[in-house]
């Protein structure tokens, strides 16, 4: 099996699109960076317009790579699953596209380590990509702008939690964003078992996660109760449940976590997705008649 692993990751990694990823996330956390480092006066004041007027809000202070880390999260989390797509809708339809499929079930391995094998070989470049994502966002945005509290706007106020309980929040939410990502990828394998050609399931996991997630982002109470619940693009947002802290006399609780119930629920929920699709995809395969 470890032999297959090296293989599959092998072939992952000679092609020259799966960089492609890479390069689009190193270019738009620069982007980024740079905008905060000219104009991270301007846009903390755009972010925090409504608390000014009831807080004296330190924007020199504000302004550090614990906050230029948790801007970019912000943005990029919700694109990030389209890069993935494009290797894991890939992992059996390129095979089949190029007539390699029919030669690898002959081997002396079952379909089903087949597929695990390749859905490993997916997970692993999904973590690689999510660790390249924290090392340009919190790493090197912490050597550009320094470290201090982190201020996370609210709707009921400001959240405001001391340098020294920071750092486990973030690796708890890269953990958790792991999850996440892992459900895409898992969905897009799945896409990938139902055809012969890679365009079809790139472009089916790419339509699934940009719908989720408009709908997830859409404000409207009709589908906050009837479909916000079941989409897994609403539990992969859970991750910022990290950063929300409880408060007693309006001091933040070092350690605290407002809703871990939620978070916890959310993970098992993308967990329980993931299985759906990979048993899917197993199910799926072991009866599909191959002929390229």
């Amino acid at each position: 099996m470890w032999q297959l692993l090296r293989i599959e990751l092998f072939k992952i990694f000679k092609r020259p699109r799966t960089f492609i990823a890479f390069g689009v996330i190193t270019l738009i956390i620069a982007l980024i960076q740079v905008a905060l480092k000219f104009g991270g006066k301007e846009y903390v004041d755009m972010m925090m317009s409504g608390l000014n007027n009831a807080f004296d809000m330190p924007t020199d202070q504000m302004i550090n790579g614990y906050l230029v880390c948790y801007v970019i999260l912000n943005l990029l989390l919700i694109h990030i699953p389209i890069l993935v797509a494009l290797i894991a809708g890939d992992m059996i339809s390129g095979e089949a596209n190029m007539g390699t499929l029919r030669l690898l079930i002959s081997k002396p391995i079952s379909r089903t380590q087949l597929l695990l094998v390749k859905f490993i070989a997916a997970s692993v470049y999904t973590l690689l990509l999510l660790i390249w994502v924290a090392l340009l966002a919190l790493f090197v945005s912490l050597l550009l702008f320094g470290s201090n509290e982190l201020f996370i706007a609210r709707d009921s106020g400001v959240n405001i939690i001391s340098a020294s309980d920071i750092m486990w929040r973030y690796i708890a939410a890269f953990g958790f964003a792991t999850i996440g990502l892992i459900t895409v990828t898992s969905l897009a394998f799945m896409f990938s078992t139902f055809a012969d050609n890679s365009i079809g399931p790139i472009i089916a996991s790419v339509c699934v996660i940009i719908i989720f997630t408009i709908l997830t982002q859409m404000q409207i109470p009709f589908y906050d109760e009837t479909i916000k619940p079941y989409l897994f693009t609403t539990h992969m947002l859970a991750w910022k449940g990290f950063f929300y802290v409880k408060g007693q006399d309006g001091v933040t609780v070092t350690g605290s976590i407002e809703n871990a119930a939620a978070i916890l629920k959310s993970g098992l929920i993308l967990l329980g997705y993931s299985a759906i699709f990979l048993t899917t995809a197993i199910w799926y395969f072991k009866k599909k008649n191959i002929l390229s």
